[in-house]
């Protein structure tokens, strides 16, 4: 077999990037995609009264925390779901952490700290369920096979209440308590992000993302 000059240079760079470590063949087609999800002060709770006297024992206090994600990710992204395992506590008439962000595939663990009785259930169309309820010590669990927004709530305590975004792909992030993000390496190209925050996408903006580089995508206050 004759190469041409043109074979002998796919020949020489599929030799250079089989030789290459995973993560820096990764980095040479991959971008980093990071900002400020602006958020307004105070606290998750701030929205969701208590329909019942309040007790002595104090609920936790969270920080606000927003999503942000590709809209559309790229074909590749769709990978099998994942098998991991996140928790979603409930503390203090609270369900800790008030925003939890997850693949398809992800088992979440509901565990009870509380020396009362809860109940965790959601009537979301992407994963309905009712755990019954259950006292402390004690921790059920469910499956999210299906992309979407879960709300969930308690039935005893009417003001516990959490997010569960569920994707299929992995270019999401939970925003830190000031605001920030990065998400997963992305590939090169052009992407719409969403700045998701308490039940609705608040923002959007385009992003460039050039292999080797970081982009930067600040998102206004929602």
């Amino acid at each position: 077999m004759v190469l041409t000059p043109h074979g002998w240079h796919v020949l020489l760079v599929a030799t250079l990037l089989w030789g290459m470590p995973a993560q820096a063949q990764a980095q040479s087609t991959t971008g980093v995609v990071r900002g400020r999800f602006l958020l307004p002060a105070g606290s998750a709770d701030d929205r969701r009264p208590a329909l019942i006297e309040p007790r002595a024992v104090p609920r936790t206090r969270q920080p606000r925390a927003g999503v942000v994600y590709l809209e559309v990710a790229p074909s590749a992204a769709f990978e099998e779901p994942v098998a991991g395992r996140e928790r979603l506590d409930q503390r203090n008439e609270t369900f800790v952490p008030h925003v939890l962000a997850i693949r398809t595939g992800t088992t979440v663990d509901f565990p009870n700290s509380d020396r009362i009785y809860h109940n965790v259930f959601s009537l979301s169309p992407a994963r309905r369920f009712d755990l019954g309820r259950y006292a402390v010590g004690r921790s059920k669990a469910v499956r999210f096979d299906r992309p979407g927004v879960v709300r969930v709530f308690c039935d005893i305590h009417s003001h516990m209440s959490a997010f569960i975004l569920v994707f299929s792909h992995r270019y999401f992030a939970v925003t830190q308590p000031d605001g920030t993000f990065q998400l997963p390496p992305v590939p090169a190209g052009t992407y719409m992000l969403a700045g998701w925050y308490e039940g609705e996408v608040r923002a959007n903006r385009q992003v460039v993302v050039r292999a080797g580089e970081t982009s930067v995508a600040d998102f206004p206050v929602p």
